[in-house]
């Protein structure tokens, strides 16, 4: 199964476009979004075609094939917007013998970990920062963000394959790539 992974929409219309042709490009089998989806927030200037109901127009017609978590932007308002559930805090992923623990990040991240065993990952958005860590107490990635990337970073997603995770950038050039 081929997952694509991305984060921090923001609302705009323009990347989510992309984000949606990558999707197709891909022929990826699922979209997992880690929250942030339609609200830009406070700290964050408008993204590039701010328009989060175009957003929720989008990806409604994917409706199907998405799962998503909640980020700390999202609210009850949103989920009446989005015909797909968009308010838990985390989901649980098998890799093999690993778990994979995917969620925004603001609740739970590197500083705040989750129940974890050594090998297992932490996969989360919130930083806007692509990231690959590996310690003694689990993997932890990043997709980075789709619409507003941080210190100098691509938009771009995560592609979750068999047997490895690749970022890339929406236009699709690979950026980094591992083996789990």
């Amino acid at each position: 199964m081929k997952i694509l992974i991305a984060s921090d929409i923001h609302g705009s219309a323009y990347y989510c476009e992309k984000l949606v042709d990558a999707f197709e490009r891909e022929e990826a089998d699922r979209m997992l979004l880690l929250g942030d989806i339609l609200y830009h927030g406070p700290r964050n200037d408008l993204p590039k075609e701010y328009a989060p109901k175009r957003v929720a127009a989008l990806l409604n017609t994917y409706r199907e094939q998405i799962f998503c978590v909640r980020g700390n932007c999202e609210a009850e308002v949103d989920q009446m917007m989005l015909e797909f559930p968009v308010m838990a805090d985390y989901c649980i992923l098998c890799a093999g013998e690993r778990l994979i623990y995917a969620t925004h990040g603001h609740i739970h991240n590197k500083n705040a970990m989750p129940p974890m065993r050594p090998g297992d990952i932490l996969l989360h958005g919130h930083t806007h920062i692509p990231a690959c860590e590996v310690s003694d107490t689990c993997i932890y990635l990043n997709p980075g963000s789709v619409s507003i990337p941080k210190e100098g970073s691509w938009h771009g997603y995560l592609l979750m394959t068999e047997n490895e995770f690749i970022w890339k950038n929406l236009e699709g050039e690979i950026k980094e790539r591992i083996k789990y």
